[in-house]
């Protein structure tokens, strides 16, 4: 981990393609598969593991090495194929089983990872940490210097279909079969591992699809830091096909993307409160870096904040629900949506899938617009005027994000409000608190909100801003990154 680079994220292990070789992607799954071992949590069907992947360059590669790590381990693969993330890890929770998904989401083409999930759900940070103190056995002449297979890598099993069908039938059957009747709407496929998917589902649902955007090559698209050009791809074909809306969904499909009638993406943390809604939560919890308009709404018995990262939101949920909240759901700034509890959507039954999942948002927001009678332009409009913007500096190394975050954590209270004041000041004002829940959150007493960390997958620099107004957030979020190149240049 130390050598390569390749290291526990927010959400599993991550680092360039180049670095996760062979060797690195058979350890860190060995690690894994031996940790179940120790923990007595590898012993359903007959040592069955689910494996999936995006469709970036290097994935089949690293599929390869992590299906021999597992049958080298005595372990069965089962071979999911290209699926989304949830429909792997949906997989694993209903056999249940190990699951494995080699994916980087939505981080640039040269990146690659790996997502391990137990039976039972996503590993936390605790599974992390105790699968890091593995120690693995590597047969002598089995790698060569570079980390590479000395002897071809067997064949693939064959793909199983079963997580992809499990998945489906989640949505069609847990949803009325005439849900999205009337509804035409846009699919932005790109390079999403779930657009094949996803046209089927909408069509099954009742609406009318126009695929959208379809690329050979992987498109790094965040939906937490939506690109330039995504942005006028959305209004051009908005303004085009007069669409009620346009979805689409990251790399591995777990992280929603959603455009009102007009083109206008919505926030990943907007479209959450309303899901929430839809689904009438009583305990939400979220990340800190999210929207507060989930607070100032009021339509929830309780908001919990959390560290940056599903793990984080999972455990927070764990402990609603033990707490005794009966629709525990959770969701993150990229639109991620998690539910704790099983729930009744249209009089079904949906079953609890307490990983990010891109689709449940989406339908949510949909029929709650069907409900109230109103576009999804006005149900945003609805909400308290809280707006969030969110921003990177790229190639920008976890050591130097660090250091800037060093100069506003001395221990001195007041040493850091100055230090904050001083760079921030001019265009924001006084501070009124600091939160270091996960990186620096500033609040303002003018009531906005700088929140600055690195990220935990990428070599990249985050900055959050929140505002009263979308182009005040927007202008905030470009200052305060120009603030802090000029800062460390």
């Amino acid at each position: 981990m130390t050598r390569t680079g390749v290291r526990f994220g927010t959400s599993g292990a991550r680092g360039l393609a180049v670095e996760l070789t062979d060797l690195v992607a058979y350890a860190y799954t060995r690690g894994f598969l031996q940790y179940l071992e120790t923990v007595g949590s590898l012993t359903g069907q007959a040592r069955a593991v689910a494996v999936a992947g995006d469709l970036r360059p290097s994935t089949d590669r690293i599929m390869a090495a992590v299906l021999r790590a597992a049958t080298d381990l005595e372990c069965r693969p089962v071979n999911c194929g290209k699926v989304p993330t949830p429909a792997v890890a949906l997989y694993g929770l209903a056999q249940p089983i190990p699951a494995i998904m080699v994916t980087g989401s939505h981080i640039p083409a040269d990146r690659n990872g790996i997502k391990f999930n137990k039976p039972t759900g996503e590993i936390l940070k605790d599974d992390e940490a105790a699968i890091a103190q593995q120690v693995i056995e590597i047969e002598d002449g089995r790698f060569d210097q570079q980390g590479v297979f000395r002897q071809p890598t067997p064949a693939p099993t064959a793909v199983d279909p079963a997580a992809r069908t499990l998945y489906l039938r989640r949505y069609l059957e847990g949803f009325p079969p005439d849900a999205l009747r009337g509804l035409h709407l846009g699919l932005y496929e790109h390079s999403s591992v779930g657009r094949e998917l996803f046209l089927e589902l909408l069509r099954g649902l009742g609406a009318n699809v126009t695929p959208l955007g379809r690329s050979d090559t992987f498109v790094p698209v965040d939906t937490e830091a939506i690109r330039d050009e995504d942005a006028c791809l959305a209004r051009a074909w908005a303004a085009e096909h007069r669409f009620h809306a346009i979805l689409s969904a990251d790399g591995d499909a777990d992280r929603p993307l959603l455009s009102d009638e007009a083109g206008q993406w919505l926030r990943g943390d907007v479209l959450g409160i309303l899901a929430a809604r839809f689904l009438g939560a009583d305990s939400v919890s979220v990340p800190v870096s999210c929207n507060t308009a989930v607070e100032k709404c009021g339509w929830f018995n309780e908001v919990r904040r959390t560290r940056i990262g599903s793990p984080y939101v999972i455990g927070s949920m764990i402990e609603a629900a033990r707490s005794g909240a009966r629709r525990v759901v959770g969701y993150e700034a990229n639109g991620g949506f998690l539910t704790q509890s099983d729930l009744e959507v249209e009089g079904r039954r949906l079953r609890a899938l307490p990983t990010r999942d891109a689709v449940l948002p989406l339908l949510a927001v949909l029929l709650l617009a069907r409900r109230e009678g109103a576009t999804l332009a006005e149900l945003v409009g609805a909400l308290p005027a809280r707006f969030t913007a969110s921003g990177l500096l790229r190639e920008f190394p976890r050591d130097r994000s660090q250091a800037v975050l060093g100069r506003f954590s001395t221990g001195d209270e007041q040493a850091d409000r100055r230090a904050l004041e001083t760079l921030f000041g001019a265009e924001c004002g006084r501070v009124a608190s600091i939160d270091r829940t996960d990186g620096v959150r500033v609040v303002f007493e003018n009531g906005e909100i700088v929140h600055l960390r690195p990220s935990g997958n990428a070599p990249e620099f985050r900055c959050y801003t929140e505002a009263a107004s979308e182009d005040r957030a927007q202008t905030l979020d470009a200052w305060c990154l120009a603030a802090l190149q000029r800062a460390v240049d």
